[in-house]
């Protein structure tokens, strides 16, 4: 019987080569790839991390694969990473947004880029390294995605924008595994990551400055402006409106006496709208660019959990179907920092319903 074809997406760090270890392991016909997405004029600093798709990732992913016995290479998206995930994070800065730059690459070059590239080589799987679980739900006769089996690794807000196909072809063999256990498969595997630090920071920005990086390239001019309050009194200066993000407290540059907070940003007027602690606080958002999974369209309205970025804890509340794909969310009680940019994705248990981007709040928009 022919082996089953899958490209493992390796970042050099533990979680993917467990992945790869394990797939090899259950029969498939593993080859191992790094994605190569970093330009070309910070390949020397961005070298020296341990970014996810760094130079270095590149060392630690091939020693992985030597190990393991299978085929390993370095493909090139730097262009389409470039154009659908770095651009991206630069304009919806400039747009007073705060972007999620890991769901884009998912949505963009992990699991279209990377799976088209291994269906047009004849391969049938690809594979990371993502705590979360895929089922088939044949009375539904849909793929479900569903939460890992430890919650504090779990990695599903991210990944709320595979679709039925992108699933069918998608395997996520730690979902079924902490990560203390991994680390464990992998000291069993003999691999010399076992113990290697995860990764936190944002793969191309390597000192985390995103205000710098964001000002070095874009043509757009960043602007100081006015921070006001919600009432539109002038409370004083700000540096421009890439270097705040709505419930941001510190680094404001600027003593009122209390703390205070961002509730929203003006584009618009560019101002920096402060408010004391109670003012960041929704009860509603508004969601454009949804995706669903486990249905196929939201026609009533439709009781939810709903996580508001990728640290938050879900929430119980409604969904409210909208015109042009849109959806309205109403949480049971409100919620700190609702903010545009960030996703949202909504939850029936251990379910992913489906998810989308914040456009608006009740705080700001």
């Amino acid at each position: 019987m022919k082996k089953e074809k899958v490209i493992v997406g390796m970042s050099g760090g533990v979680d993917s080569s467990v992945t790869a270890a394990l797939l090899l392991e259950k029969g498939y016909d593993v080859i191992g790839v790094t994605m190569q997405i970093w330009p070309d004029t910070k390949e020397e600093r961005i070298a020296e991390r341990a970014g996810c798709c760094s130079l270095a990732a590149v060392d630690d992913a091939s020693k992985v694969a030597n190990k393991l016995s299978i085929p390993y290479y370095v493909m090139n998206f730097k262009e389409i990473f470039g154009e659908k995930v770095i651009k991206y994070f630069i304009n919806e800065y400039t747009e007073g947004k705060t972007p999620n730059p890991c769901i884009m690459c998912n949505k963009y070059i992990k699991f279209e880029a990377l799976l088209n590239k291994a269906i047009a080589m004849g391969i049938d799987y690809v594979a990371t390294g993502h705590y979360s679980r895929i089922e088939y739900d044949s009375n539904k006769k849909r793929y479900l995605l569903k939460k890992s089996v430890t919650s504090e690794k779990d990695q599903t807000y991210v990944l709320y924008n595979l679709t039925q196909d992108q699933l069918s072809r998608t395997l996520f063999p730690l979902g079924d595994y902490t990560k203390e256990e991994v680390r464990q498969l992998a000291k069993k595997y003999g691999l010399h990551v076992a113990s290697k630090a995860e990764s936190q920071e944002i793969c191309f920005i390597e000192d985390n400055d995103y205000a710098r990086f964001i000002s070095e390239n874009t043509d757009k001019e960043i602007k100081p402006g006015y921070f006001v309050d919600t009432k539109g009194n002038i409370l004083g200066k700000h540096k421009g409106i890439i270097h705040y993000t709505v419930g941001q407290r510190k680094g404001l540059g600027i003593a009122l006496g209390k703390p205070m907070y961002v509730v929203r940003i003006d584009v618009e007027n560019n101002l920096v709208v402060l408010g004391d602690e109670s003012e960041v606080f929704s009860k509603t958002l508004t969601a454009n660019q949804v995706n669903l999974i486990s249905v196929d369209k939201i026609t009533d309205k439709m009781r939810v959990t709903a996580k508001i970025r990728y640290t938050a804890k879900e929430a119980p509340a409604t969904i409210y179907p909208l015109e042009e794909g849109r959806v309205k969310v109403e949480f049971d009680y409100p919620q700190r920092a609702i903010t545009p940019g960030q996703a949202v994705v909504f939850y029936d248990g251990d379910i992913v319903v489906g998810g989308g981007t914040i456009e608006y709040s009740s705080t700001g928009s």
